[in-house]
């Protein structure tokens, strides 16, 4: 979606001057948040809304006092992460042993640094984890118990795997572990067809995820996830991984998906997704053409938040519903549905 006219800024420090001067950025901020794409119920989705309005709020409200992107994208995904809900933080799937772990990727368009943390199991927030790793370590991405000491060595506090665990997610792996051994196996992380078997169940991704433009012009992109129900322990998806859960490049543009992550992966749908603007292509046509692209080559289903370096925005989805919302100058958006006009 096309914002309105808006007067250039001078670009930030580290920024490419020649490609601020000709996009014209804009200093009034812009955060768009991802609830998940699935088959979200009827009687799900006014706590999916107010779970996306609490995270615009918590972003925004960061961004209009002048803060980065960074910390806007933070600020969203650690308040969805604490919404049960969604399937980040506390609630999350379970793996098939009974455990949470965790995933989550940010990345700072402006500086192209980057952290990520997976198969966290004693973090209430993953995303606040990754902002660590981004802020005081060299390196990239912590997996595990060496995530875990990074996290507590700078202030995070350690907590037992039973508190992100709810009753509703016991009961929910019980079901899916029935169906296994009734011989109706899951049949939706290769995603190498089209066949119904494929692409039945809609209802066990849930992943969470921000991308912001600041008043300075830089972009950030943020992605949570608990992952896929009764998957092996262990098991990474596409949320935590640069390029194909999350993304955010100045020159190009901030994406995060939502959906199933070994498709996902193996397209770098989130590379593909911003390589795209940056040769010109504007956001809301590339999104949905992304959808495409994921279900034609490899069936896979999902969702994707695509925010440009000057304020435009795509939406898009191949699942039945899609929890979004935006904020911008003209205010607060949410829906499920993104339709032409989105």
């Amino acid at each position: 979606m096309a914002p309105k006219a808006r007067p250039p800024v001078r670009p930030v420090p580290g920024y490419n001057r020649a490609f601020a001067d000709e996009i014209s950025m804009t200093r009034i901020p812009t955060l768009l948040v991802h609830g998940g794409a699935w088959a979200i119920p009827d009687d799900m989705v006014e706590a999916h809304e107010e779970g996306v309005r609490n995270a615009l709020a918590a972003g925004y409200g960061l961004l209009e006092k002048g803060a980065s992107a960074v910390d806007a994208v933070e600020a969203a995904v650690a308040s969805l992460e604490d919404d049960p809900t969604f399937d980040a933080g506390r609630g999350s799937f379970l793996t098939s042993d009974g455990r949470v772990q965790l995933d989550a990727l940010l990345m700072d368009g402006g500086t192209m640094r980057a952290g990520g943390v997976a198969c966290v199991e004693r973090l209430r927030n993953p995303i606040r984890a990754a902002r660590l790793v981004l802020d005081k370590s060299p390196h990239v991405y912590f997996v595990g118990e060496g995530a875990e000491r990074f996290a507590a060595a700078h202030g995070m506090e350690l907590i037992d795997n039973s508190e992100l665990v709810l009753d509703r997610e016991r009961v929910r792996l019980e079901d899916a572990q029935a169906k296994a051994k009734a011989g109706l196996p899951d049949q939706t992380f290769a995603g190498d067809d089209k066949s119904p078997e494929t692409t039945a169940d809609l209802d066990s991704h849930d992943t969470v995820g921000a991308v912001a433009l600041d008043s300075f012009g830089n972009l950030a992109a943020a992605t949570s996830t608990g992952g896929t129900l009764n998957k092996t322990p262990g098991r990474v998806g596409d949320s935590s991984l640069i390029g194909c859960g999350c993304y955010a490049d100045n020159a190009s543009a901030a994406v995060s998906l939502t959906g199933w992550g070994e498709p996902i992966m193996k397209l770098v749908l989130g590379k593909w997704a911003v390589d795209k603007v940056q040769l010109g292509r504007a956001p809301e046509q590339v999104a949905p053409e992304a959808m495409a692209y994921l279900f034609k080559r490899l069936g896979g289903h999902g969702g994707m938040i695509l925010l440009g370096p000057d304020g435009r925005y795509g939406l898009a989805h191949n699942t039945p519903r899609m929890a979004w919302g935006v904020w911008n100058e003209e205010g607060m958006r949410t829906g499920f549905v993104v339709k032409d006009e989105e």
